[in-house]
C-alpha cells in the first residue's frame, strides 16, 4: 500500500522543520507562505523573523505594510508578503482575529491558492486534502506514468483525484509532508536516485525508461528584457529615492530616481541623456556625473539590465519632482528597497 510504505519511510527519514512541530495555524499559514518559490535553507531565518516579531495574526494586521516589506526584503516575489498582510487585516477585522479552520475558509484568504489551502488544512486541521507541489507531480506522474502536461487545471483535478484515494485519512499531514520530502530527496528533476527509491519496482516511468520524460512541462513563458537607468542623486548627508506605484514589479519598494528605456543606450550617449533627464529633473546640472556597476537581475518572466550612475551636488536641489523622497542614511535602513538595489548600496 502506498501510504503504508510512504509513512514508514517518513517516520525514519523525514526532515525536521521548525513549523513541523506545531499546529499553529497561523505559524504554518506563514511557513507556507514564506517557502513559496524560496528554498527552505533561505526560508528558515525569514520564518524565525516573522514568528519573533510578528507572534500572532493580529500582532501582523496591526504592522505598517512598509514594516512588512522590510522585514520581507531579500526574499522577492513581494506580492507575497502584500496579500500575506491583507489576509492578516482580513482575519483580524472579519473574523475577530480567529484563523479560519475549514478548506474553503482558508482558501478565501488573499494570496492563497490550492496548494497552500491545502497544506494549512491538513498541518494545521488535520483534514485529508492533498499537497500538490513540483516534488509531487514529478513522483506522481512517473510512478503512474501520467503524461497530462501539469500547470493546467485539467492536470491538477487529475492528480486531486488520485492523490484523494492515497492519501492516509488518519495522518493527512504526515502523509502531505512525507511525499513532498520523498519527491525532494528521491525523484528529483535531474538525477533521480532510482537505485534506492523503495518505489522502483512499480514506478511506469522507471521500468518503461521514459523517467526523464516526465512531468510533461507547459510550453516556457517568453522572458522580456528591460532596461533600468538608475541615477544616484547624493549630496552630503543624503539621497534621493522613490516608491514603486502599483501595476509594476516590486510595488511599494523604495528605488533610486529611475529612467528605463525600450532599448539599451548606446555608452556614447549614455552620459548626454542622463544630464538632459537631469536637467528635466532639478532644472540644474550636477558637479560630477559618474558611470557606475551595470548589475543583472532576473525575474520569473523579466530580465532587469541595470546601469547605476551617480550625481553629486554640493546641496539638495532647489527643485525636487514631487515623488521623490529625500532620504538620510539612518531612514534609509528602514526602507524597504529591492535586491538589486541592495546589491548597488552594498557595492557601496
Amino acid at each position: 500500500m502506498f501510504a503504508e510504505k510512504l509513512l514508514n519511510w517518513y517516520s525514519e527519514n523525514g526532515r525536521r522543520l521548525p513549523w513541523r512541530d506545531t499546529d499553529n495555524p497561523y505559524y504554518i499559514w506563514l511557513s507556507e507562505i514564506i517557502l513559496q518559490q524560496t528554498r527552505i535553507e533561505q526560508g528558515r531565518s525569514y520564518y524565525e523573523h516573522f514568528v519573533t516579531h510578528y507572534p500572532s495574526v493580529d500582532a501582523l494586521a496591526k504592522a505598517t505594510e512598509e514594516q512588512v516589506l522590510k522585514s520581507w526584503q531579500g526574499l522577492g516575489y513581494y506580492s507575497r508578503a502584500r496579500n500575506l498582510h491583507a489576509a492578516a487585516k482580513y482575519i483580524a477585522d472579519e473574523l475577530d482575529g480567529v484563523f479560519p479552520n475549514t478548506y474553503d475558509g482558508i482558501l478565501k484568504l488573499k494570496g492563497v491558492g490550492r496548494y497552500t489551502a491545502a497544506a494549512i488544512a491538513s498541518f494545521a486541521f488535520k483534514l485529508p486534502y492533498p499537497v500538490i507541489d513540483g516534488n509531487v507531480y514529478r513522483l506522481v506522474s512517473r510512478l503512474y506514468g501520467i503524461y497530462t502536461p501539469i500547470g493546467t487545471d485539467q492536470a491538477y483535478r487529475e492528480f486531486e483525484a488520485l492523490l484523494l484515494n492515497l492519501i492516509d485519512q488518519e495522518h493527512p499531514d504526515l502523509f502531505n509532508q512525507a511525499i513532498m520530502d520523498f519527491g525532494s530527496i528521491y525523484c528529483k528533476p535531474v538525477g533521480c536516485d532510482c537505485g534506492n527509491c523503495i518505489f522502483r519496482q512499480e514506478c511506469v516511468a522507471f521500468n518503461q525508461g521514459k523517467v526523464g520524460l516526465l512531468p510533461v512541462k507547459p510550453q516556457k513563458v517568453k522572458v522580456v528584457e528591460r532596461y533600468f537607468y538608475y541615477i544616484d542623486v547624493v549630496w552630503p548627508g543624503a539621497r534621493l529615492m522613490h516608491q514603486r506605484e502599483s501595476g509594476d514589479i516590486w510595488q511599494g519598494l523604495y528605488e533610486l530616481p529611475l529612467h528605463e528605456c525600450e532599448n539599451a543606450l548606446d555608452p556614447g550617449e549614455l552620459v548626454g541623456r542622463i544630464l538632459d533627464v537631469l536637467n528635466e529633473w532639478f532644472g540644474e546640472t550636477p558637479q560630477e556625473l559618474t558611470v557606475g556597476p551595470e548589475l543583472k537581475h532576473q525575474l520569473t518572466h523579466r530580465t532587469i539590465k541595470a546601469q547605476f550612475l551617480q550625481a553629486k551636488y554640493a546641496q539638495k536641489p532647489e527643485r525636487i519632482p514631487s515623488k521623490m523622497k529625500v532620504v538620510t542614511a539612518k531612514v534609509q535602513k528602514s526602507l524597504p528597497i529591492s535586491r538589486l538595489i541592495d546589491r548597488y548600496l552594498m557595492k557601496l
